[in-house]
């Protein structure tokens, strides 16, 4: 073997040997390995490095594993393996070529390898390597080899192509020591495709730059290393040169490149800061500069930018700014390389940015927690707060030694905040000067309370809030109000940072969005509470943004408006302060920003959805600015101001931009149905508009567009706005009229008397015609509705109407007589006459409805307008005239127009307009060619508005004769009821459209219809020539039927279509059922038996409307069930003298088919509106069929009507609306029938206990708004007390007046029995109250709710209970003297019951009623029962007070014989043991004594007899006795307003209502007053030895560290855990005759006395075994108990404690602290605990002592727990609970104290998902109990 092949095999061995000792030898040996191997091998180093090297690929082979990571279990080898590079590296004495080989086939080979998860490991190597680099002096083989493969790595990731100016380093530059050996590995990692990862490049540069930054600060360098020093500064400063470029490129590019740069590259970055701020260094020939302010600037333009693009690039931003904020620097020095001078320069600092500070208020108030916290976090860096040093302990030491001073007549709940905020260290506010220039108090103050809001319970921030928030306060008046006085460096700071208020306002916000509605309350209180008149000069600064945003949004929350709605007031104390703050924020707003700021604060209407309370709120606000704004308008306007810039700061755009916006708010409060609150609203929003909007500023559409907005009923005649409508339209909004107020008002008028011209001719020459469809149809009727509503609102004597009347006059005879074939000029003038008529027809109805008080004061309020009736009927009668110069031109018209309907011309082929096209259609979208459409409704209108204007001719003018008119109406009608069938759907649409226009012609022939109009038929022979002795009407409406049902039943309509045509059918049908009546009113009356409509007709109709019933539409319903009312009263007219149900048309058949018809259209209407179900009542429960017997019950089963009651009262249980309407009608038809009520005894004792809710906001708003539930309302039977019940209308106790009522006006019908004046009805009366009373008292003791004694105050039970009792007491009258026994019966076993007072106090009055009627049963029974002193306290209280109540009320000549019978009874009881009884009684007593005993004086004794001078002395006594004074005094002259003949009556129940309480009408009874007192005096008594104890308590306890008391139930604890065995005496002791046996045996005999000893022997062998084995149970208790212990020493209530003792026993608890032992022994405690405290360990850990003992525990090795929800507390499902742990509750409201919660390891919360938040501390405590023993159980 050669020399060179026993090398090699030498090397093969000796790397072998190596691999494997890698392996094995710990990295810090690996050196001196090395070294022994060389020495002994007499290897070279470069060689041994060689080998190494080139077995490398090998050995990187190995340690990667199959899915290409790296072993895990290898990076011990690999670590060892780079240290023996590097140790040869520098054996090699600097030699670059090697370093660069290790670079290209070692280093780099193994960074691609690596994992980012694995950074620690690369980190190590890299170390490594820079140390041989820089003990080698090889800087330049990094600047050519390893820098620049990873920089171009890194912008090869970001797509960068390089380029010298955006690189220093070059990517591909040759290196002067490259081989051939290296050049195949250098172009496989300068490739493009084969970069590092991001990561990797970045870390491996960040540790290169730190390594040298490092090697610089070195302070004791030789002279080769200060040359290489040199080299390093160079290298630091260009390498940091780079990586600034690179990370500024980085931060704006991937998420990923974001997370490298501020991950490695930024923090390296601002670490190489304070070595080098400033330099200039040439590279390549180019000079470049660096500045440390300017990359900030960079930095901080890149953070800007993050901040706009998304959450998690913003996020990014924070946390480079937090990078930023880390660091600190010196000044920075800028230093020129061609000169030594150095240069200061002024540093940037991106707190002098305004963007960086409105960035951090924005992230401040950001809804994701995350952004918050980051947020926080940087403000406290950048005002030099450091963490934590601003938390609950971070104020001043003097503040915190400070006495927390207690204002005097503070509440609990205060008491507890102050306590709280002394623990806090919020002490005495600073002075003056130090708020001016201390702003670091400032800022602490600010950070302490954000942090409250953020992290800590409600009390917290009650006890600190105010406190804190008035420094804040104090500093900011004294920065606004002398900021001449403070530094400049100040006022720049603020004017920076942000006034003031701009940080207040983020806490209110942050306040007014806490999910603790406590502390959104308490924000929202505390702004308001704010004196605004102290602030006056600040207030502007509060931000508007705040002010729009977050306080708007706090106004709209509903915990603040708690007492909205109250007693029908629609405002709270919240509302009314938010306007007083926004008129005052106005006040000091420029004037071009005030109707900028107005619209914006309407707008907020748009922006959110605001609820009741919070639109009211809005509207409040909105009233209070517009009032401020306009006051300082008006003052503007009469000052010197300049008239053209008082016009500039608002103009017509704006004005009529805020109209808009108030409209939108009106419209908004449509959706609540309360007519007084939507009344509230559009008053406030009227009165906002009138302040600062001049009707004759804006165009006149706006202006028509805003009125209309506002319900009629409120601007209609009578209406609450009408006289601020019109005053606002007459030019007087503001306060006092303006100079030019005549000026406009005249230009409003021109307004409105120019808009019939433009409205008809619309700027086109009249002989122009226009195709219109139904869309453009509505739209100019709905802009002529609004016209006309405003003309009537505006005009007056001085503006009349004449000019808009000769207008009309003039052009609608011109268009009339030329019969313009589709023209909309003649619609549209046919249109603004209907608008005209349907207003002034609304006027005269609403001032008819309220009579002659309709006549308003308005001419005494305003010059020129007068009174109401007399200016609408003048103005109605100007009308007629001019419609009466062109009607028989419109007649002509008319006609003209309408020959569409039967010519048949219409073509069919021609397309559908496109809206239609592939629809069903509807009301309106019409399947007809759009020339078709536009003939049909032109002949539409003109009929529809001949109709209005016949009708309103006849109403104003009656003597008019309109024949011609009437002949077309009536020729219209036949010729449309005769039209032939139709073929196609065009013909199908325009007979529809026919028949559409027929309804208003019936409604005006139905109403008209009279002599003239009969003899107006027999005169037109031509078309009834076909008629055959049958009445005129029957033909034309069998006719009508006929010829609908064929074009219905044909199928060529649409489905929609023939929906329309159905709701046609049933208005025409109403019409025609209505001639007969309507004819009969106008005082036509036919002879003989000429009737209208014959038996086969009537009962075709009632046929045709049972059966279409069920399926009717909503729009179809009150036609029907109106046409069904209307056939009833025809039939009975038919046969006058037989029941309805007995005619020749209605048989019960029929009506049962109608009953359930009906019910099936009552069950599927998914609204219950009014007017439906009023409807139905009174259609189906009509009054000529309810007097049929019959129609209840037949052959002892239920009639049809019978059935459908049933059903209804049962459906009515769940629609509180039906039950209210039932329970009118029904009421009003059995009292009318009291025959009828036998049959609905279980109906009547249903409506008596029913009970829902209180009130229906809908209803009053249906009532209110629609005509049509106001007429079926009205239509219902009458209730019998009107007055009474229409209090009650809308209420739960409706249904029950409603039945009072009924029988209290019955019991006046059965007074008269046996009088001459009886009739059945009398009898009938007595035994229906008779039969019901039995039948309630029988409920009230056998029910099985109505019995129980055990039931809880204001429980479902307890309501039914009052409410039987209160109809019981109704009843009374009923009781005669056959029944009075069984009545009494009932009632004693009720009063021998337990009921609450409620409840009791009308037993008490229906039996002293009783009472009084049979006063012979005074004697024979009530007596004894006083007798009775054995009897329950509580009846023998009720008893006590019926016999006083009797004897008081009793008529004079038995009221003797009473006393006499009574009052000794009652004297005895005056001594009761029971206090309430005993106090009850002198009450009496004392009143009795009062009144029937008024001569007893006080004089002297000696003349009076005994008994006589006791009844003296006990009057004195209750009469000058302070405690019975004091008692009468709080009774408020209760017996003396108390009336037991009243209280029986339907007004004494009902009409004490407790509006506060509201419950059930149930006034507060004597026994409540009573026990009131009484408990109030001894809750005094209480407090006062409460006190007494604690002061003893306090000064017998001393604690002194762990020797705290831990008192047990028996014992300390030393002796809670002792086994009882040792507390057993082991003594035998003898008794006396024992011991006397014993004595005699030692004398005679010692054998018995060894027998004696040797059993005690065996005795206690046995008793050492018993106590054994119970030794060794008592030890397996104690090991199965587990490892923790409650602490409820914080807990007060005696319920929640004794639940945790028992929760503690069944979880096996080591023990349980409360704070004080005796509470064990309470009854309610061992009620509720069941025995738990003799089995669960209860320690006594006072509360002033639980900070030692859970410090105690601490240091016996217990986690200390507590349950609390904090914003570091963990959720109970995520909490891993320790064995050994003590868990704290904390009180029942305020929680855990802040000093206890410093001591807690953790704090958990239970998981809360719903609305109310909080948990029971009993539940809370038994839950997490429960999961600490769920996961011991587990483990």
């Amino acid at each position: 073997m050669s020399e060179a092949e026993a090398e090699t095999a030498s090397m093969i061995s000796v790397v072998a040997s190596l691999s494997k000792s890698f392996d094995q030898v710990p990295p810090s040996a690996v050196p001196a390995v090395l070294d022994c191997i060389l020495l002994s091998t007499g290897l070279s180093p470069p060689s041994l490095f060689t080998s190494l090297l080139n077995d490398f690929p090998r050995f990187l082979k190995d340690i990667i594993k199959e899915d290409g990571s790296l072993d895990s279990d290898k990076q011990h080898l690999l670590v060892s393996l780079v240290g023996a590079f590097c140790h040869l590296l520098k054996k090699t004495g600097g030699d670059c070529d090697a370093i660069q080989l290790f670079l290209w086939r070692c280093f780099l080979p193994l960074a691609k390898e690596l994992q980012p998860s694995q950074h620690d490991l690369l980190n190590l190597i890299t170390e490594s390597l820079m140390d041989v680099v820089i003990e080698t002096s090889t800087l330049e083989v990094l600047e050519e080899t390893l820098v620049p493969v990873f920089i171009r790595s890194v912008g090869l990731s970001m797509g960068m192509i390089h380029n010298d100016d955006l690189s220093l380093y070059e990517w591909s530059g040759e290196s002067s020591r490259q081989g051939s050996h290296d050049v195949m590995d250098k172009e496989q990692f300068m490739s493009s495709s084969n970069c590092f990862k991001l990561t990797t490049s970045c870390n491996v540069l960040s540790v290169i730059l730190e390594v040298f930054i490092q090697f610089l600060h070195i302070d004791t360098v030789t002279k080769s290393v200060e040359r290489e020093g040199c080299i390093a500064d160079t290298f630091v400063k260009v390498l940091t040169l780079e990586l600034c470029n690179m990370t500024e490129r980085m931060l704006l590019h991937s998420p990923e490149h974001r997370s490298c740069a501020i991950g490695f590259l930024l923090p390296i970055i601002l670490k190489a800061f304070p070595a080098i701020c400033s330099f200039e260094i040439s590279i390549r020939g180019h000079k470049h500069v660096f500045s440390r302010a300017h990359f900030f600037m960079k930095i901080w333009n890149c953070c800007k930018t993050l901040f706009s693009m998304g959450p998690l690039e913003r996020r990014e931003g924070y946390n480079t700014l937090s990078l930023y904020f880390s660091f600190s620097w010196p000044a920075e020095e800028y230093e020129f390389s061609d000169s030594d001078t150095v240069i200061k320069t002024e540093e940037f600092d991106i707190r002098g940015e305004k963007e960086f500070w409105d960035e951090i208020k924005t992230g401040l108030v950001d809804m994701e927690s995350l952004v918050r916290k980051q947020s926080l976090h940087i403000l406290k860096m950048a005002v030099n707060i450091q963490e934590g040093s601003n938390s609950l302990s971070s104020i001043s030491k003097s503040n915190t030694n400070a006495q927390c001073s207690v204002p005097r007549g503070v509440t609990r709940k205060e008491l507890w905040a102050y306590k709280e905020a002394k623990s806090l260290g919020v002490g005495k506010l600073s002075t003056l000067d130090e708020l001016i220039y201390n702003s670091q108090q400032y800022w602490g103050a600010f950070v302490l309370l954000y942090e409250m809001l953020e992290e800590y319970g409600t009390h917290l921030v009650e006890a600190a809030w105010n406190h804190q928030v008035s420094l804040m306060l104090q500093f900011s008046e004294s920065h606004l109000n002398v900021a001449t006085n403070i530094s400049k460096v100040h006022q720049d700071q603020f004017e920076t940072y942000g006034d003031p208020f701009d940080w207040l306002s983020i806490l209110w916000e942050r306040g007014l969005h806490h999910d603790n509605p406590q502390v959104r309350c308490l924000i929202m209180q505390s702004f308001l509470d704010i004196k605004l008149e102290n602030h006056g000069n600040y207030i502007k600064s509060v931000p508007a943004t705040f002010v729009l945003g977050p306080f708007m949004q706090g106004l709209n929350d509903p915990i603040h408006h708690k007492e909205f709605g109250v007693k029908g007031v629609y405002t709270s104390t919240v509302i009314k302060g938010a306007a007083q703050f926004l008129r005052q924020y106005v006040s000091f707003l420029a004037p071009r920003k005030h109707f900028a700021f107005l619209c914006n604060l309407a707008s907020t209407a748009k922006h959110q959805s605001f609820g009741r309370a919070g639109l009211m709120g809005l509207a409040e606000c909105i009233a209070s600015a517009s009032t401020g704004i306009g006051i300082l308008i008006h003052a503007r306007t009469e000052s010197s101001f300049p008239v053209q810039l008082v016009n500039g700061m608002e103009n017509q755009t704006d004005k009529k931009e805020l109209l808009d916006i108030f409209r939108y708010v009106v419209e908004s409060s449509k959706q609540h149905f309360n007519p007084s609150y939507r009344l509230q609203v559009c008053g406030r929003i009227l009165e906002a508009a009138a302040s600062v909007v001049c009707a004759f500023d804006i165009p006149l559409e706006t202006l028509l567009l805003f009125i209309s907005a506002l319900p009629r009923e409120f601007t209609d005649c009578g209406g609450q706005l009408r006289l601020t409508v019109q005053r606002w339209l007459s030019g007087c909004g503001y306060k006092d009229c303006c100079a030019s107020c005549c000026i406009n008002e005249m230009k409003l008028c021109k307004n409105l008397y120019d808009f019939p011209q433009s409205f008809i001719s619309n700027h086109l020459s009249i002989d122009i015609s226009l195709n219109f469809d139904d869309g453009d149809f509505s739209a100019w009727e709905f802009e002529a509705n609004r016209w006309a509503r405003v003309l009537f609102l505006a005009i007056t004597e001085e503006r009349p109407l004449e000019p808009i009347l000769m207008f009309i006059q003039k052009i609608g005879s011109n268009i009339f007589k030329q019969n313009h074939d589709s023209t909309y000029i003649g619609v549209k003038l046919l249109i603004l006459a209907s608008s005209l008529v349907l207003e002034l027809r609304r006027a005269r109805e609403r001032v008819i409805e309220g009579g002659n008080k309709a006549r308003t004061n308005i001419g005494s309020a305003f010059l020129g307008v007068v009174d109401e009736w007399s200016f609408i009927d003048d103005i109605s009668k100007k009308l007629v005239d001019t419609f009466m110069y062109f009607l028989d031109d419109l007649v002509q018209f008319a006609n003209y127009s309408c020959s569409i309907f039967w010519s048949g011309a219409v073509e069919e082929d021609t397309a559908l307009p496109g809206a239609v096209k592939g629809k069903l259609g509807g009301p309106s979208q019409r399947r007809l060619p759009i020339s078709a459409t536009t003939a049909v409704l032109q002949a539409m209108m003109s009929v529809k508005t001949m109709s209005l204007i016949l009708l309103w001719c006849k109403q104003i003018k009656k003597d008019t004769l309109l024949s011609y008119a009437f002949t077309f109406m009536w020729q219209f009608f036949w010729r449309t009821t005769r039209s032939p069938n139709s073929f196609s759907e065009t013909q199908a649409e325009v007979c529809l459209a026919a028949y559409e226009a027929l309804v208003p012609v019936l409604k005006v022939l139905a109403s008209t219809y009279c002599t003239q109009s009969f003899h107006l038929i027999e005169e037109n022979e031509q078309l009834f020539s076909d008629i055959e002795g049958r009445p005129q009407l029957d033909c034309m409406c069998v006719s009508f039927i006929q010829n609908i049902n064929d074009l219905l039943g044909a199928g060529i309509l649409a489905r929609t279509r023939r929906a329309v045509l159905l709701d046609i059918k049933w208005a025409c049908l109403e019409s025609l059922l209505s001639i007969p009546s309507h004819a009969l009113k106008n005082g036509l009356h036919l002879e003989g038996n000429h009737a209208f409509f014959t038996d086969d007709t009537l009962r075709c109709i009632f046929g045709d409307l049972v059966e279409s019933l069920e399926n009717a539409g909503e729009s179809s319903v009150l036609p029907m069930l109106r046409s069904l009312r209307l056939l009833f009263e025809l039939v009975a007219k038919v046969t006058p003298n037989a029941l309805v149900s007995c005619s020749n048309v209605i048989d019960a058949q029929l009506m049962w088919n109608l009953v359930r018809s009906s019910w099936i259209l009552h069950t599927n209407c998914n609204k219950r509106r009014v007017a439906s179900i009023a409807a139905l009542l009174s259609s189906v429960l009509h009054p000529l069929l309810f007097n049929d017997e019959s129609m209840h019950q037949k052959d002892n089963a239920p009639g049809p009507l019978k059935w459908f009651i049933e059903n209804l009262i049962e459906e009515g249980t769940r629609s509180p609306r039906t039950i209210r309407l039932a329970a009118l009608h029904l009421t009003g038809l059995w009292l009318s029938n009291p025959r009828i009520i036998k049959f609905y005894l279980k109906e009547l004792k249903l409506l008596s206990l029913y009970g829902s809710v209180a009130f229906d906001e809908d209803f009053e708003g249906e009532l209110a708004d629609n005509n049509d539930a106001r007429l079926e309302v009205s239509l219902l039977a009458r209730s019998p007390d009107p007055e009474l019940t229409e209090a009650f209308i809308n209420t739960e106790l409706y249904a029950r007046v409603s039945v009072a009522v009924l029988f209290y006006k019955l019991a006046d019908l059965a007074c008269m029995v046996g009088s001459p004046n009886e009739d059945t009805n009398c009898i009938v009366a007595l035994d229906s109250g008779r039969s019901f009373l039995l039948e309630l008292l029988d409920s009230a003791v056998n029910d099985k709710d109505l019995s129980k004694e055990l039931y809880k105050k204001h429980s479902s039970i307890h309501r039914r209970k009052i409410r039987a009792w209160q109809i019981i007491c109704i009843l009374s009258p009923f009781v005669k003297e056959d029944i009075v026994g069984k009545v009494l019966n009932y009632l004693y076993i009720s009063l021998n019951r337990n009921n609450l007072p409620a409840v009791r106090q009308y037993l008490e009055t229906f039996a002293i009623n009783i009472y009084l009627n049979f006063p012979s049963l005074v004697k024979e029974q009530l007596v004894p029962i006083l007798r009775d002193y054995d009897m329950k306290q509580q009846a023998l209280s009720s008893y006590v007070f019926i016999a006083a109540n009797v004897i008081l009320n009793s008529s004079k000549d038995v009221q003797s014989r009473h006393l006499d019978d009574l009052f000794p009874p009652l004297v005895p009881l005056l001594t009761s043991h029971h206090h309430s009884l005993r106090g009850f009684t002198q009450l009496l007593i004392y009143q009795i004594l009062h009144k029937l005993f008024p001569l007893l004086d006080y004089g002297s004794s000696e003349t009076l007899p005994l008994e006589k001078r006791c009844f003296v002395d006990l009057k004195t006594y209750l009469a000058r006795n302070s405690d019975c004074a004091r008692l009468r005094v709080s009774m408020e002259g209760f017996l003396d307003a108390y009336n037991p003949n009243c209280s029986a009556t339907p007004a004494g129940i009902f009409i004490n209502r407790v509006e506060e309480n509201d419950f059930e009408c149930v006034p507060t009874c004597l026994m409540d007053h009573v026990l009131k007192f009484l408990n109030d005096a001894r809750e005094d008594l209480r407090c006062s030895m409460a006190k007494d104890v604690v002061t003893i308590r306090n000064e017998t306890l001393q604690f002194n560290g762990d020797n705290c008391m831990e008192k047990s139930s028996g014992g300390s604890e030393a002796t809670l855990f002792k086994d009882i065995s040792s507390d057993f005496q082991k003594k035998i002791t003898f008794t006396k005759h024992d011991a006397g046996e014993n004595d005699a045996g030692l004398r005679y005999s010692n054998d018995e006395t060894y027998r004696k000893m040797a059993g005690m022997e065996r005795d206690d062998l046995l008793l050492d075994q018993l106590l054994q084995s119970r030794r060794s149970s008592l030890d397996e208790q104690k090991a199965s108990r587990q490892s923790f212990i409650l602490v409820a020493s914080l807990l007060d209530r005696i319920p929640n404690l004794a639940g945790l003792a028992r929760t503690c026993e069944v979880f096996k608890a080591s023990g349980m602290a409360i704070a004080d032992t005796n509470i064990i022994k309470d009854k309610q405690f061992q009620l509720i605990s069941v025995t738990a405290e003799k089995w669960v360990p209860i320690i006594e850990v006072p509360v002033d002592s639980i900070k030692t003992y859970l410090q105690k525990k601490k240091r016996q090795g217990f986690s200390i727990l507590g349950l609390e929800q904090t914003a570091n507390s963990v959720p109970l499902d995520q909490y891993v609970f320790p064995k050994k742990m003590v868990l704290v509750l904390g009180r029942e409201k305020e929680g855990i104290p802040v000093d206890i919660i410093h001591i807690l390891d953790a704090c958990v919360e239970i998981p809360q998902f719903g609305v109310v938040r909080s948990l029971n501390v009993h539940v809370s405590g038994a839950i997490a109990l429960w999961e600490y023993t769920r996961q011991q159980r587990s483990k």
